[in-house]
Order: C-alpha cells, then sequence, then structure tokens
C-alpha cells in the first residue's frame, strides 16, 4: 500500500497524543484508541498505584485475554453454523 492511501489520525490515549498512520478510516482509528483509553482507565481505576509502563502492559493483557475469547466464541458459532447446515443437506 502506498503512503499516499495511508490517513494520519491524532489521537488521545490516556491524556497522551498519538499520531497513528494507517490505512483503516478515521473513524476506525478513534475508535481504537478510545477502546484502549476506556480500558487504561479502567485498570488505573482499580490499580492507581500503577506506573505507566505497567498500565499499559496489563491493558494490552487484558485486551489480547478479550480478543483470545472472542475469537474462542467466534470459532465455536462458525462450528455450530456448519455443523446445521451440514444437516439440512
Amino acid at each position: 500500500m502506498s503512503q499516499s492511501q495511508k490517513t494520519r489520525t491524532t489521537v488521545d490515549i490516556y491524556g497522551q497524543q498519538y499520531s497513528i498512520i494507517g490505512s483503516e478510516s478515521t473513524s476506525h482509528i478513534r475508535l481504537v484508541a478510545s477502546i484502549v483509553d476506556d480500558k487504561m482507565r479502567e485498570i488505573s481505576g482499580k490499580n492507581p498505584t500503577l506506573d505507566i509502563n505497567k498500565l499499559a502492559v496489563l491493558t494490552a493483557v487484558n485486551v489480547v485475554h478479550e480478543y483470545i475469547k472472542l475469537k474462542e466464541e467466534n470459532e465455536e458459532l462458525v462450528k455450530q453454523l456448519e455443523k446445521v447446515l451440514n444437516e439440512k443437506d
């Protein structure tokens, strides 16, 4: 993908500004940043003494955990759908 097809979006995550360059829409990038910001604030609220580095790592661990759980649920639903579709044949 060429540089001209990428967009630059400035977002605020946990009080810091980041310039993100990517092929996704600005609204998508802002949504992702908002979710990361919300998760960091949630974790910080439960653990106010965490430094920013530990907070960032715990946020990443939590988000990846949620991703894996959703991926597993999706795979199970696909298997169930395939089973139903095969039973129809």
